[in-house]
């Protein structure tokens, strides 16, 4: 029987050609060089490039988003993957998505806003618009996700912490071949507390051993702004 720590879990060497269609066929001069500001974001780079699953948790301003959509971008560009997909969750179709008009993707929109922008910026706004149109980029709730199977994908799990533990299990589940997986949040800011689905999977990940990195940014890590930085240290300070 396989051992957990024999699992492949390191990316494939070298790159495959994608199969989707709609994305520029410039795409690969729109591709955004990423240096690393600091140390944890060298090891977040490096855990990209390296590895098929990335953990990212920390404050706000430290990049956490900004580097997963524009590696995502920069994939896609190359036509390294099909389809980049967008999620995050307490996103129901229920009563907070009711206020704001037109379908679930739409409605969804603003929650996936973060991403949106950074992908605007780097692939430009007609390839991430025809992009959605064909379904090679596809922002939905997770709770959307059960039964589904993704493959040849780059997939961002924003507001990780504020995940369920079935939730995440049902996310961590529907993942093939060819994806690279980003699972990004702060659990500071967790609505659920000790419940937070991403707790339990780094606690697994310890535990277990499991080979999937966990980058843990801090407070000294934040590069948005000095105003940001100094709000977080002065919410931080008092407990908030």
């Amino acid at each position: 029987m396989t051992s957990i720590r024999e699992l492949p879990l390191e990316k494939p060497k070298g790159k495959r050609a994608s199969r989707f269609k709609g994305a520029s066929q410039e795409g690969a001069a729109r591709t955004v060089k990423l240096s690393p500001m600091n140390d944890n974001q060298r090891l977040y780079l490096n855990a990209l490039d390296t590895s098929q699953q990335v953990i990212v948790c920390g404050s706000s301003g430290t990049g956490k988003t900004y580097i997963a959509a524009t590696y995502a971008a920069n994939m896609y560009a190359n036509r390294e993957i099909d389809k980049i997909i967008l999620t995050r969750p307490n996103v129901s179709v229920g009563k907070d998505l009711g206020y704001f008009p037109g379908t679930l993707e739409e409605k969804f929109a603003p929650w996936a806003a973060p991403v949106l922008d950074v992908l605007n910026e780097q692939l430009g706004k007609g390839t991430v618009e025809t992009g959605i149109k064909s379904g090679n980029i596809e922002m939905a709730p997770l709770s959307t996700m059960r039964g589904r199977s993704f493959k040849n994908a780059f997939i961002i799990l924003d507001e990780a912490q504020n995940t369920t533990v079935p939730e995440m299990k049902m996310f961590l589940t529907r993942i093939g071949k060819d994806c690279t997986v980003v699972i990004n949040g702060d659990i500071k800011q967790s609505d659920i507390g000790s419940h937070s689905g991403l707790s339990k999977i780094i606690h697994l990940a310890k535990k277990h051993y499991l080979p999937i990195p966990i980058i843990e940014f801090g407070v000294d890590d934040i590069v948005r702004s000095d105003i940001c930085k100094m709000w977080i240290i002065a919410f931080e300070a008092e407990g908030l």
